[in-house]
């Protein structure tokens, strides 16, 4: 297969979604649906009944003991090959000869999961702004229920990054007999500066007088909101210096003149502009809303005496990445947590991943996190073919 085209847009690079596609498509896709007759309590209330999106890529094991769950940010979904697509492949960490990666759309999400655009079986309309609260346990145990359909007691990772990265952490805490090894990138908790960015994100899908109070019509979203929400976003996932790189103080470059009226914008406007407008035609506003407050109140400690309580349940090996760039979520955060984790007797490595791209290194510079990822599932591979010839040899 001839390697895809990549384009730049805006002074960025970027692979064509089609072109994604054809790098690997899964093996299946398909929807679970659970709680069918208990309702699936969640931080706001509950959920009945409960679909999941999942796909996955390669086949799982007689034993169904090589299955890699990969969680994604904020925006994605669960075709992970077609936003993490530098790691998949041979002598890549996501090897699927080695492994079956597994990759759910979380709840409140719009890419087949339950969420605000599904319908709400008591109205038979949109839940809406009626969807209630979920947080990122929530989300992970949804993804636990998942996993019990397929057959899978025991993951022999978990990864993520961002709001992924934060799952993994959760499902290491909530579920610590079921996750081997937990690999989170660009992930702690919120800091004030991202909890006060999120909710002025928020506030501009609010005050866009299309939003109707979350109910607005699939033809008539709050487009504008929801466009300068992800342009906030855009601001907190870049750094100040890949701006400077990138924009400088250029005129826009589709020729606009920035001294000559109050419209007309500089290039990194323009960007913003376009990464916002872009945005609106696969994102909906409410699920916006719902994930981005479960970023907010990401929290280990929450159900739990304390921190240091809920860590110590961990039995995972766990390797936090912290990005050098990163201000949305710091590598100094990435790395006190790694340090309370050792603390507390969990079995932790701290690394970093050296990107000028911000909190979006993860993804931008995957070919840079490939090596970290994959030497966490060699070393886990190893720890479980030893184990095995142990009990043979017994």
């Amino acid at each position: 297969m001839s390697l895809p085209r990549v384009s730049l847009a805006r002074g960025f690079l970027f692979l064509r979604t089609e072109e994604l596609s054809a790098i690997l498509e899964p093996s299946f896709e398909g929807d679970c649906t659970f709680a069918r007759d208990e309702p699936l309590r969640v931080s706001g209330g509950e959920l009945r009944p409960v679909t999941l999106r999942y796909a996955l890529y390669g086949a799982l094991s007689r034993r169904r003991d090589n299955a890699v769950l990969v969680c994604h940010a904020l925006s994605g979904s669960a075709r992970v090959a077609d936003w993490w697509p530098e790691l998949f492949g041979a002598d890549s960490p996501f090897d699927t000869s080695r492994f079956c990666v597994i990759g759910t759309n979380a709840i409140g999400s719009c890419y087949g999961s339950t969420g605000p655009c599904s319908v709400n079986p008591q109205t038979g309309a949109p839940y809406g702004a009626d969807f209630p609260l979920v947080n990122i346990g929530d989300m992970v145990r949804a993804q636990s229920l998942l996993l019990e359909h397929l057959g899978v007691e025991r993951l022999r990772a978990v990864v993520g990054g961002s709001i992924g990265g934060m799952q993994a952490l959760q499902w290491a805490v909530d579920f610590p007999e079921r996750v081997e090894r937990c690999v989170a990138v660009g992930a702690a908790a919120l800091p004030a500066m991202g909890l006060a960015l999120n909710h002025l994100q928020r506030q501009a899908i609010r005050n866009d007088p299309l939003w109707r109070g979350g109910h607005y019509t699939k033809d008539a979203p709050p487009a504008a909101g929801l466009a300068l929400a992800r342009a906030i976003a855009m601001c907190t996932y870049k750094s100040a210096g890949l701006f400077d790189e990138r924009f400088g103080r250029n005129p826009d470059r589709a020729g606009e003149d920035p001294h000559r009226s109050l419209d007309e914008r500089f290039d990194v406007a323009g960007y913003l502009d376009h990464q916002g407008r872009t945005f609106t035609r696969r994102f909906d506003a409410n699920s916006y809303l719902v994930l981005s407050k479960a970023m907010d109140t990401f929290d280990l400690a929450r159900g739990y005496e304390s921190e240091a309580a809920a860590l110590r349940r961990i039995k995972a090996r766990v390797l936090l990445v912290g990005i050098t760039s990163d201000w949305l979520f710091p590598a100094e955060d990435v790395r006190a947590l790694a340090g309370r984790m050792k603390a507390a007797g969990v079995d932790c490595r701290y690394d970093k991943l050296t990107s000028g791209h911000g909190h979006d290194g993860f993804l931008a510079d995957a070919r840079l996190l490939a090596p970290l990822l994959l030497a966490a599932l060699d070393e886990e591979e190893r720890a479980v073919s030893s184990a095995r010839a142990a009990l043979v040899a017994v």
